[in-house]
């Protein structure tokens, strides 16, 4: 996640919980236009539409929030909520038996979207012990976050990082290369992947890496610059 949306996220977050709709609104609508990929961004622009008396578009954003991640209770909720706003009450009967069923056939199991709010959570622990040159216990925050939700791949990716840093090289390229396997498209995992293999010494891996990066995403500043700067070297070690 880059830090503009990283930023836009957390304030709509922040907005939201002090229930400022409008401003929640403006933030978490930006989100959505960048990345739907979080459902607890769709339930909650949900209750922000609820509040407004838009119902409709409530409907659609808590449905939205179900469809990626269908274990989602209080999005659940929500939405049987809605439909019985709106005089769907078999809809409304059908989610909240739904929800009360998934409940009940997990008990003591975590909701997915409150574990991956306690791996985040985590995970800012690390990043506040990396920030301080803490990297081992950094290191045990960001797996703590992934013993909970492995696929998060931007926290492995600050997990391959730290051992890079302590040169755990080997450790880190498994990292890198488990973000590689579980999702092909997260191009900074494999920018990443690139810097371990320089830092090891396997410069020609590397350039191979970055320039599969440059093949799926021309342009990518990344890996032209490490590029840039692996044949540069080449020329300084030419004239030596």
């Amino acid at each position: 996640m880059d830090e503009a949306l990283k930023q836009l996220l957390t304030l709509g977050r922040g907005y939201f919980e002090k229930k400022q709709y409008v401003e929640a609104e403006k933030c978490l609508s930006q989100v959505v236009e960048r990345n739907q990929s979080f459902a607890d961004v769709y339930n909650m622009l949900g209750v922000v539409y609820h509040d407004q008396g838009q119902f409709a578009r409530a409907q659609r954003a808590f449905e939205a929030a179900l469809r990626l991640n269908p274990a989602y209770t209080e999005a659940a909720l929500n939405l049987a909520v809605i439909y019985n706003d709106l005089g769907k009450y078999k809809e409304a009967k059908e989610v909240y038996q739904s929800a009360l069923s998934r409940q009940r056939n997990s008990p003591g199991q975590l909701d997915p979207f409150v574990q991956g709010k306690i791996a985040n959570m985590y995970a800012d622990i690390g990043d506040v012990f990396g920030s301080s040159g803490m990297l081992e216990q950094a290191i045990g925050e960001y797996r703590r976050a992934l013993e909970l939700c492995p696929q998060f791949v931007d926290i492995r990716l600050k997990l391959g990082d730290a051992y890079r840093d302590l040169k755990r090289y080997e450790d880190a390229i498994a990292q890198f290369e488990e973000i590689i396997r579980v999702n092909s498209n997260y191009v900074p995992g494999r920018v990443h992947y690139g810097i371990a293999l320089y830092s090891c010494g396997r410069k020609a891996e590397a350039v191979k890496v970055w320039e599969d990066v440059l093949a799926r995403d021309p342009g990518n500043r990344s890996a032209e610059m490490y590029l840039n700067l692996v044949k540069d070297a080449g020329k300084g070690d030419q004239v030596g």
